[in-house]
């Protein structure tokens, strides 16, 4: 599956200006060929926004979701974005897949919440494998932080994630994370990894870009810069099997051994 990985900070604080980038950057992987758009970690309202976090929040249902439904299936893409959901009187730091006939097929709450500012403005999500069926891939979601707990992707691998999605707000002195941490994920986990980051200064934060999709080999298919960008690359579930049955660490561990762990 073709897979667009768009690398922007949108427009923060303005949900309409960032459906106008959605839509323009849905219609571009569209003809580039691309079955998914993903876009970064709340990327509908803008990550350092403060407390217009729980001023724009939606209902996974809400308005915007409509709407990008609405983008999707005028597209042909299936689209997965980040977002700041409310439910009652909890916000959650939310991702939401949907596909490109526009059915809501997967939402994600991050379960790990990274520093002060997101601990004061989010509720943590419970549920660590959330995942979806999209074009004979079976697809996950989880948010930034929470790729850089091995514990989280070993239990996607264990629950079957063929491509891992990782909107993320990825900022200095992190890198190393998109430049190491995430191919090395991939490779461990024999899975496709998209990890899709925001990009320039915003508020305190510095994001700084380098959005990947790694393959189950641990290279990277795409990689970005530091600017704005859509990259786009093929997960293939044809080298995903070969490479399975090439290093079979899911086949070859000794759960016995790990007790502790947990």
């Amino acid at each position: 599956m073709r897979t667009a990985l768009l690398q922007s900070s949108g427009r923060p604080g303005s949900v309409v200006g960032n459906l106008k980038v959605l839509d323009e950057a849905a219609g571009r992987a569209a003809a580039a060929g691309a079955g998914l758009l993903v876009a970064p970690e709340m990327f509908l309202t803008g990550y350092a926004i403060g407390d217009d976090i729980a001023r724009l929040a939606e209902a996974a249902d809400g308005h915007s979701a409509d709407a990008i439904a609405e983008i999707a299936e005028r597209h042909g893409v299936a689209l997965a974005y980040g977002y700041p959901e409310r439910s009652g009187e909890a916000v959650f730091n939310s991702a939401q897949l949907i596909s490109a006939d526009g059915a809501r097929l997967a939402n994600y709450r991050k379960t790990h919440l990274f520093g002060c500012f997101e601990q004061a403005h989010f509720t943590p999500g419970e549920q660590p494998v959330v995942q979806a069926e999209l074009d004979g891939l079976r697809v996950g979601i989880m948010i930034c932080y929470d790729v850089e707990f091995p514990e989280n992707v070993r239990a996607h691998a264990l629950a079957g994630t063929d491509l891992l999605l990782v909107p993320t707000a990825q900022m200095h002195p992190f890198q190393f994370v998109a430049e190491s941490v995430v191919p090395v994920r991939a490779f461990e986990n024999q899975m496709y990894v998209a990890y899709v980051n925001r990009t320039g200064q915003e508020g305190e934060f510095d994001f700084v870009g380098l959005s990947t999709l790694a393959g189950p080999d641990g290279v990277a298919r795409a990689r970005a810069g530091r600017a704005e960008q859509l990259v786009l690359a093929d997960a293939d579930p044809v080298l995903l099997a070969a490479s399975r049955e090439a290093n079979p660490y899911l086949k070859d561990r000794r759960p016995g051994l790990y007790r502790s762990l947990v």
